[in-house]
């Protein structure tokens, strides 16, 4: 069956070229430099005025889907997006036919299976992945709200809700739909582990 999923997003972030140089952000004085300056400002003689220079190399952002803000404080550890979720299952092959049958994710063969001390699989959702691991779930299974939206879930971005809809319906796998009526679609896996499904141009 064919991905719902859309094909990975790649940003061209450390190469500039005039198709995606969209901004250049010049660093403005902090707080710091500025209190520095003006503590300064008798001992002038070979320093004018602090100055930020931009260069190519680290101060240009590229502003695609996304707004990019300049960090003003060391303490930005760099966040650039979510690597992979984890979802435990208690059956790798149950939740393997799910996964990959009826919402037609593809197993990243790079990723160490074999060199955790659990059995595991990591599917590709996007650029980013879901890591199976078949491990005790230390959560009930039983009394879990029915909307998905309403419990601990993750979000994939898909293309088409309907066709979605349609291959549910088809595998007779329960969902319910966006209660704010936006193009949404919730399910649970084999283990109850709910999934949204969220419609994007």
């Amino acid at each position: 069956m064919a991905s719902l999923l859309s094909p990975p997003l790649n940003l061209p972030l450390n190469k500039v070229s005039h198709g995606n140089l969209r901004a250049l952000a010049v660093k403005p004085m902090s707080k710091m430099d500025y209190t520095l300056s003006r503590k300064n400002s008798k001992q002038r003689t070979h320093f004018s005025a602090i100055k930020n220079k931009a260069s190519l190399e680290a101060d240009v952002l590229v502003k695609d889907s996304v707004n990019v803000e300049t960090a003003e404080n060391n303490d930005d550890f760099g966040v650039v997006g979510v690597h992979h979720v984890g979802i435990l299952c208690e059956n790798l092959e149950r939740s393997l036919d799910f996964y990959q049958n009826i919402l037609g994710l593809t197993i990243n063969e790079a990723r160490p299976h074999d060199k955790l001390p659990y059995r595991g699989a990591w599917l590709w959702v996007g650029a980013e992945m879901i890591h199976l691991m078949e491990l005790p779930n230390p959560d009930p299974l039983t009394g879990r709200p029915e909307h998905g939206g309403r419990d601990r879930h993750a979000c994939i971005a898909i293309r088409h809700v309907s066709k979605l809809k349609d291959i549910l319906d088809k595998a007779g796998i329960p969902y319910t739909l966006s209660r704010s009526g936006r193009p949404a679609i919730f399910t649970r896996d084999p283990d109850a582990n709910a999934l949204e499904f969220t419609q994007v141009d």
